[in-house]
């Protein structure tokens, strides 16, 4: 307990001086709830409820388990950029030496939204570790604007060594020079969101003589092939001829989909890249990018029931959404080889399991 305490020591309480329950053992009640499969305040005091002799072997809980009210009051009312902060510096530390793909991609939590405000729910800027597979950082976007949430979010991350991956509607020279400025590397899809950038791109790609191309063969677990082929060519000129920083190398990437009706789709895509890499390499990067789907935001979504989370007032819902991405890297981190699932379900029926769960934290 004295490790989770160091980590939040710097996280102002925004209660009253005389609140009853002290700041970092109610996040901590909270944490070791949602990695029982908590997912809402009340479900919390009921398992510090059901949970009380084990907590008071490392809470002191003066005032008993805190109440529903409390958990809600307290994450209603946390300032979530220094929550996050906190979250951020604890996964800079506990993923040291920080390498490969960072994936960068918005979520919106669509039970959030405020009553009669139904098309505007909670939106997320996610930030992901693809190698690691844990979350490193998320941000709100302001006004529902992922645009500007991404810009904010990679100002904050230190990306040396790192490459960053986003969708098209992040390629823009903004983003370019904020991922350059924290020392990564970029690989931007490139559409017709930049018709101009991308018309050049394809023309070069398309007479260039295509050495060192690299293809690979996928078989999905639901019977479809794909055939990917990718070419890199190196081009400096479209920086500065389209005031784009960085521009290193344009890609092309194809991918060809067999159904098991027999039935084929082709898909074309371009990619600006801020430095060369093989085609081989390229392949592995853009398929690294689609892990923040699959095994961040499905996760969320199927296994913690963010998508239905129903908590919706002041700062709550954006702090319950770091809580949940908390616990899903605590649970990832952990040596055992059962899903995610599972070692949720087997931190609520032992207690030695949950408790080195939260023992990864120090």
């Amino acid at each position: 307990m004295a490790s989770f305490i160091s980590i939040f020591a710097d996280l102002e309480d925004p209660r009253a001086a005389n609140a009853r329950h002290d700041l970092s053992a109610v996040i901590f009640i909270a944490l070791a709830a949602v990695l029982c499969g908590a997912e809402s305040c009340a479900d919390m005091a009921e398992f510090g409820t059901a949970k009380e002799g084990l907590l008071r072997q490392v809470l002191r809980l003066e005032h008993g388990v805190p109440s529903h009210d409390t958990f809600s009051r307290v994450f209603r009312l946390l300032d979530p950029e220094r929550f996050e902060a906190v979250f951020r510096r604890f996964m800079a530390r506990f993923a040291k030496g920080l390498k490969g793909v960072v994936a960068i991609d918005g979520k919106a939590v669509r039970g959030a939204f405020e009553r009669g405000r139904r098309t505007t729910p909670l939106h997320l800027v996610n930030v992901w570790a693809a190698e690691q597979r844990l979350a490193l950082a998320q941000r709100k976007a302001p006004g529902r604007n992922e645009v500007a949430g991404a810009l904010e979010v990679v100002k904050l991350l230190s990306l040396k060594g790192c490459i960053v991956t986003v969708d098209a509607l992040h390629c823009h020279a903004k983003m370019a020079q904020a991922v350059l400025d924290r020392g990564g590397a970029y690989v931007l899809a490139l559409k017709g969101n930049q018709e101009a950038l991308l018309a050049d791109a394809v023309r070069l790609v398309d007479t260039a003589t295509h050495r060192g191309a690299a293809e690979q063969r996928l078989t999905t677990s639901h019977g479809r092939i794909e055939q990917r082929r990718a070419v890199v060519v190196r081009d400096k000129t479209l920086a500065l001829l389209h005031d784009f920083p960085g521009i290193q190398a344009i890609a092309r990437v194809e991918a060809t989909r067999r159904l098991g009706t027999g039935k084929e789709d082709r898909l074309v895509r371009h990619f600006l890249l801020s430095r060369p890499l093989s085609a081989a390499k390229l392949l592995a990067v853009v398929r690294s990018h689609w892990s923040i789907e699959n095994q961040l935001h499905w996760v969320l979504d199927v296994v913690f029931d963010e998508d239905r989370a129903r908590n919706r007032k002041g700062n709550g819902p954006e702090n319950l959404a770091l809580l949940r991405k908390l616990a899903l890297n605590l649970l990832r981190s952990h040596p055992s080889n059962a899903s995610i699932r599972r070692k949720i379900k087997r931190a609520g029926w032992d207690d030695a399991f949950l408790l080195a769960l939260l023992g990864q934290m120090r």
